[in-house]
């Protein structure tokens, strides 16, 4: 399938999409971005590369990291993984202090914010450089050594983190944070941090796409076990509160980021991601979605 021609004919459905999101204020740094950017990429198994737009342009990625953090942690801690975190949809805010409190330190999964950051807290304890050995990993993922974190855009968030900060505090308040907080959230912090654009990161989630293993390098990241599991927390989890939504009109796993990046996977085939920083009420991307919904359809390429 000719790709290229595929996204020149979604976006042309979407000529007349009235995007009224709204790009992410409560981080000073991505306030800056310009709303009206659109990027796509898509890189198949079998070594395809399909572009359109501002597909070369680096933007924060956000919590899409979450998902190489968790497949970080998973392959250190296995199965003890989920006795401090679940796989449940939350149906809260991605950074609910609610529910954590309910749940008694327990985070729903490891896509909200209480779960990314048990997850950095996992990091913290079993790297012996975790910032190092972490961008380290996602350099090997992406196939780029250039890939690195944004101190900048690191120092707006730790500048308004208050709220990951409480989050933190109560989950140490029923033991399930190992490390000192500061140290965990400021980790949590870079890790959210990082730039890519829209080719390097299609390549970096390329190993979920091919069940664990980098087709491009041949190296096995993870077992096609986890994989199935880290897509199956994706489908479930990867949308915020809209995880639900976005399964019955998309289809397929994906993990968002309020840097307005979509990263999607088809197991067996590619994988996917789009930008555009307008954001809907869930803080997902809201062109992005759309971009997605129209494409699977036009396909007919979801996993249902």
């Amino acid at each position: 399938m000719n790709y290229n021609e595929v996204f020149c004919e979604v976006n042309k459905l979407l000529k007349s999409h009235v995007d009224n999101g709204t790009v992410a204020s409560y981080i000073p740094e991505l306030q800056k971005v310009s709303p009206d950017k659109f990027g796509v990429h898509l890189c198949t198994v079998d070594g395809g590369n399909f572009a359109f737009g501002d597909s070369e342009e680096k933007f924060s990625i956000q919590s899409i990291s979450k998902v190489l953090s968790l497949t970080m942690a998973f392959e250190i801690e296995e199965d003890k993984l989920w006795k401090r975190v679940g796989v449940e949809p939350s149906g809260n805010p991605f950074n609910s202090l609610v529910q954590l409190e309910y749940d008694e330190g327990i985070p729903r999964n490891p896509f909200i914010n209480a779960g990314a950051i048990v997850i950095a807290d996992v990091l913290v304890s079993k790297l012996k450089k975790p910032k190092e050995d972490f961008i380290k990993f996602v350099r090997q993922l992406s196939g780029n050594n250039q890939i690195d974190y944004s101190d900048r855009v690191a120092q707006s968030e730790k500048s308004k983190g208050h709220r990951n900060a409480a989050l933190c505090n109560l989950m140490k308040s029923f033991g399930n944070i190992e490390n000192d907080i500061d140290e965990v959230i400021d980790f949590y912090f870079d890790l959210c941090s990082i730039e890519m654009t829209c080719s390097e990161l299609a390549r970096t989630f390329l190993f979920l796409a091919n069940y664990g293993k980098d087709p491009v390098s041949g190296n096995k990241i993870i077992s096609s076990s986890k994989s199935k599991r880290i897509n199956a927390v994706m489908q479930l989890c990867g949308l915020y509160d809209e995880a639900g939504e976005f399964s019955f009109k998309v289809g397929l796993p994906g993990k968002s980021g309020v840097g307005g990046g979509i990263a999607v996977v088809h197991p067996g085939k590619y994988s996917m991601v789009v930008w555009s920083p307008r954001l809907n009420k869930k803080g997902n991307s809201n062109k992005g979605v759309r971009f997605l919904e129209e494409f699977t359809s036009y396909t007919e390429s979801s996993i249902f």
